[in-house]
């Protein structure tokens, strides 16, 4: 048998040079929040290779769309941002090239 992890989520992807890291957090049974809330936190990393994560990304999208697909999860039409995702680049990056416009399903974290 094979270990496996669970998560709630993920916190943070940071990039740094040809390395993602990409930190899963889960909800603690004992730390609360300020309004007695549980609070998330840091359970995992995963690091990729970047050309791994891309591959991985495409993976995860190919797999939502089966969800979709089969009814199991319904995209709703997006919200304006509420707070800045967390990702953190530590590598200069030239000026981003003029993209095609973003699906409105695609993750906040991959802008």
């Amino acid at each position: 048998m094979h270990a496996e992890l669970y998560t709630d989520g993920i916190e943070e992807i940071t990039v740094g040079g040809s390395i993602v890291r990409v930190d899963l957090v889960t909800v603690s049974p004992t730390e609360r929040d300020a309004n007695n809330a549980p609070k998330r936190v840091f359970c995992q990393r995963l690091i990729f290779s970047v050309e791994s994560f891309a591959n991985s990304v495409d993976v995860m999208q190919n797999a939502l769309q089966g969800l979709v697909d089969a009814g199991v999860v319904r995209r709703n039409q997006p919200r304006a941002p509420t707070e800045t995702p967390n990702i953190a680049f530590q590598a200069e990056r030239t000026p981003p090239s003029p993209s095609p416009p973003r699906s409105p399903n695609a993750s906040s974290n991959f802008r």
